[in-house]
């Protein structure tokens, strides 16, 4: 345990790994391990299944058009231009997909750009942490963030959040590195901005940009000429990447770009400026589930600095990372129909300041998650593995149907030996790993991290296909496409993004929205229904033909409808 020091001055000062971790002679062999669990994290889960709704499909469906097309300036979605977010995650996973389709399927190949994507987040905050604490405290941050409970499926789906945590992610590695080399921190933070506006926006640049101009005001760390050069870099480097894609955009359409810039509006990022209802409070709530086990361990850095020990609140490590955290969540708080999925981001600068006092924690705290993390993933494997056993050899029961919201009951997993022996193997490793040891912080925080892999692995394995058969929508869009003549104009109403990109991708037919004025004189016209919609007449001049829905899934229908000939 770290031992309490008087304060000392906010300029970070390195600490001797041996004084913290005292198996110097294995450390080579640990520092081995701990990279095999990063790497079983991000690829395990990354191919084997069909791409899933709503960021992973959608984001997918733009990649795959890029990648028949080769054009990254317009980006399409099932046949329309898709303007939602910016190109550079599924020019990415274009990228992926056609490097490794085949042999892997094309959904499968471009998912391979989230492992990409994970790695940079890890590695920038690794980084960023190395700087600001010293050499011993690179791999806490990365368990804090491994272990995060809001990263353990969101973080594995194709989306533009992705994109924008690995920017904001390299940013702060940017700001940290500054402090010591200002004009290559300047250049890595300049890169950070550009990754996250291309990826979603401006949220990225306002949280960096803000971040670097409030950190004078609060630190004399910052009040030097080098952090104004560092700014400056910076802007000089992002300027002309960022505005690369908008200015291709506009020379290739003036009418796009004008669509694309009414919708990416700084009003969208403060929602009371805009005029519009809020939930101010929704990122605040959901927070401390989302971000477990990094806000308290946030906490605890802060009550401890708060009393001036280990350099107080005026550290380096706890000024950059706070600021960068109070902005994005103030930013977040702000945000109109904010979705967790976009939370992401707020984990990087918390895992920073969670991981500074890991090693001063009281043995009774640390003990608590130990035995709690333990506990908890023990009794959820023993849950995972004894569904999937009964469901195996009886089908699933109905209490379990109910557990999973599952309409249909008797669902029997397939055995695939590949997907039976990493979960073995996943299970007796968790059981190796965390037996009775000597026990330390950051065993604790190791732990927890292996529990949530352990998890992770299971879901992704033995009950993937499970999961692909409630999430999938190759079935009914197979269904679909039986039901339509080749070459049938197809008009659709209320059909969602994800399930347009599918639809194309499965059955290959691009449908004509109605909600952007075409499909007028297309002889079928294809409904999504909602839960509260399914006894909705038909439409007037309609005649349903086929209708369809998800395995289970009593959330969504679809009916194809083919025009009356009265």
């Amino acid at each position: 345990m770290r031992t309490m020091r008087p304060p000392r001055s906010a300029t970070p000062e390195p600490v001797d790994p041996e004084s913290v971790s005292p198996s110097g002679p294995r450390r080579a062999a640990k520092q081995a391990a701990l990279v095999l669990l990063c790497l079983l994290w991000i690829a395990v889960g990354l191919i084997g299944h069909d791409p899933w709704k709503n960021d992973d499909a959608t984001t997918f469906g733009v990649a795959f058009g890029m990648a028949r097309t080769g054009d990254v300036v317009v980006p399409h979605l099932a046949g329309e231009p898709w303007l939602e977010a910016g190109p550079l995650v599924p020019a990415i996973a274009s990228v992926t997909m056609r490097t490794f389709s085949p042999p892997l399927a094309p959904h499968n190949a471009a998912r391979l750009a989230v492992g990409l994507l994970l790695v940079v987040i890890l590695v920038g905050s690794s980084l960023a942490c190395r700087e600001l604490n010293g050499r011993a405290f690179r791999w806490i941050p990365v368990l804090i963030l491994v272990g995060s409970i809001g990263f353990w499926e969101r973080a594995h789906v194709l989306s533009a959040e992705l994109g924008l945590t690995a920017g904001l992610a390299i940013g702060l590695y940017g700001l940290a590195l500054a402090l010591r080399r200002p004009v290559t921190g300047g250049i890595a933070l300049g890169l950070g901005i550009a990754i996250g506006f291309l990826s979603r926006g401006y949220a990225v640049p306002l949280w960096l940009l803000a971040t670097a101009a409030i950190l004078p005001l609060v630190s004399a760390t910052w009040r030097t000429k080098a952090h104004l050069a560092t700014f400056s870099i910076a802007i000089a480097i992002a300027l002309p990447l960022s505005a690369a894609w908008p200015i291709a955009l506009a020379q290739r359409s003036p009418d796009l770009h004008a669509a694309w810039t009414a919708a990416e509006n700084w009003r969208e990022y403060f929602a009371p400026a805009a005029g519009s209802g809020f939930d101010p409070i929704y990122v605040v709530k959901n927070l401390p589930w989302f971000a477990w086990p990094a806000l308290p361990l946030a906490f605890w850095t802060l009550w401890i600095r708060g009393r001036g020990f280990n350099g107080g609140l005026r550290d380096a490590g706890v000024v950059l990372p706070g600021v960068l955290a109070l902005v994005v969540l103030v930013s977040l708080s702000l945000e109109r129909e904010p979705k967790l999925i976009g939370v992401m981001p707020l984990l990087v600068p918390l895992a920073l300041v969670g991981a500074l006092e890991v090693d001063s924690l009281k043995r009774g705290l640390s003990g608590a998650l130990d035995w709690f993390g333990m506990l908890t993933f023990g009794l959820a494997a023993m849950l995972v593995w004894g569904l999937w056993i009964d469901s195996y050899l009886h089908g699933m029961s109905l209490s379990a149907a109910r557990m999973f919201r599952d309409s249909e009951i008797g669902f029997r997993p397939s055995f695939k030996l590949w997907a039976m022996l990493a979960a073995l193997g996943m299970t007796l490793l968790w059981i190796a790993m965390v037996r009775p040891a000597r026990r330390s912080n950051r065993r604790a925080v190791l732990n927890w991290a292996i529990g949530m892999v352990l998890l992770w692995t299971l879901v992704s394995t033995i009950w993937l296909p499970y999961l692909d058969s409630r999430r999938s929508y190759r079935v009914v869009a197979e269904a679909l496409r039986t039901q339509v003549p080749d070459g049938a104009c197809v008009a659709s109403r209320n059909l969602g993004g994800a399930q347009r990109a599918l639809f194309a991708y499965f059955a290959q037919l691009e449908t004509m929205r109605e909600e952007a004025g075409r499909g007028a004189d297309c002889a079928h016209l294809l409904v999504q229904l909602g839960r509260n919609d399914f006894d909705a007449p038909d439409p007037e001049g309609w005649v349903p033909v086929w209708k369809g829905s998800r395995r289970g899934d009593e959330s969504e229908k679809f009916v194809l409808y083919r025009r009356s000939a009265s």
